[in-house]
Parts: C-alpha cells; structure tokens; sequence
C-alpha cells in the first residue's frame, strides 16, 4: 500500500508547522504589525488623523471594531458570492487524487445502491414483509428523487447533509 506514517513524520511536521505559521502565527504577526507600522509612520506624522486617532489605542479599537466586520464580510464573499474559491476547489480536487475518488466512489455507491434495491425487490418480492417493501420502496423513491436532477453544485445535498442527523437519529 503505502510508507507507514512513521516514514513520513518529519513531512507530517513540517505540513503541521506550516499550518501553525501560516494561519496563526503569521497572520497574527502581520496584522499587529500593520497596526503599528501605519499608527506610528503614517497617523502620528499627520495633524488631522492624529486628531481622529489621539492614541495607539483609539486608533486599535476603531480599527479593529471597522476591520475585522469588514474583513469577515469579504471571506464571506469569498466563499459564497465570488467564482475565485470555485477555482480554489477546482484545483484541489484536480491535485488532491483522494479528494476526487472520493466523490467518484461516492456516486458510484448511489448507482449501485439503486441497483440492489431493484434486485432486491424482484429476487425477494414473496419473502418481505409488506413493512420491508414499504421501507425499500421508500428508500428507492428519496435516492431516485435526489439524484434526478441533481447538479453538482446542489443546495439539495446541503440540506440532505444537515437533515441527516434528524432523519436517521430521531
């Protein structure tokens, strides 16, 4: 199959140090840096923005309660309202072969799903119960009728996602 995870531990370090730099200690660095890089070159030179911004604290709390709104609705858009993170998921699903099986096998499971359920109800139609007949023509129905004119850009496995819990643990 594969190196055992004790191969790789030095990989699995540096992918995890990586993460830590990069979303955490970098971004954290970054912003206290541009707060006091712009306080102290550029609003304490200037008369009329040292009058709007009287400390390094005004000018953090005024910032942050500005920026931080701003900036939250910007990844928003950039996760819901612009084609830039389609582009980021088009590109990891074309570089990441896991990613991509793993949406293959998953339609494949639906198809042959459907196809059991026939067989099964044609081989055994005498042996179930009117309950189990029931149960697996209700189970066909939902799979044919979600899979029927599904895209795959889909609101409908959204909201299959999060009814799951309801449907199956009720």
């Amino acid at each position: 199959m594969g190196k055992s995870s004790h191969d790789s531990v030095g990989f699995r370090a540096w992918y995890y140090f990586r993460m830590g730099w990069g979303t955490y200690f970098a971004f954290i660095f970054a912003a206290i840096n541009t707060l006091t890089v712009t306080y102290y070159l550029a609003i304490e030179n200037y008369p009329l923005l040292k009058e709007i911004f009287p400390s390094f604290e005004s000018y953090l709390l005024i910032a942050c309660s500005i920026g931080v709104p701003m900036l939250t609705i910007i990844g928003y858009a950039h996760f819901k309202r612009t084609k830039a993170r389609k582009a980021e998921v088009d590109v990891l699903i074309e570089t990441n072969p896991y990613v991509l099986r793993t949406l293959v096998n998953s339609d494949m499971l639906v198809i042959l799903n459907l196809k059991m359920i026939s067989l099964l109800q044609k081989l055994s139609e005498d042996k179930l119960t009117d309950e189990q007949k029931k149960e697996l023509n209700e189970i066909n129905d939902e799979l044919l009728e979600f899979t029927k004119n599904r895209k795959f850009r889909s609101e409908k496995d959204i909201e299959y996602f999060k009814n799951i819990d309801k449907k199956w643990f009720d």
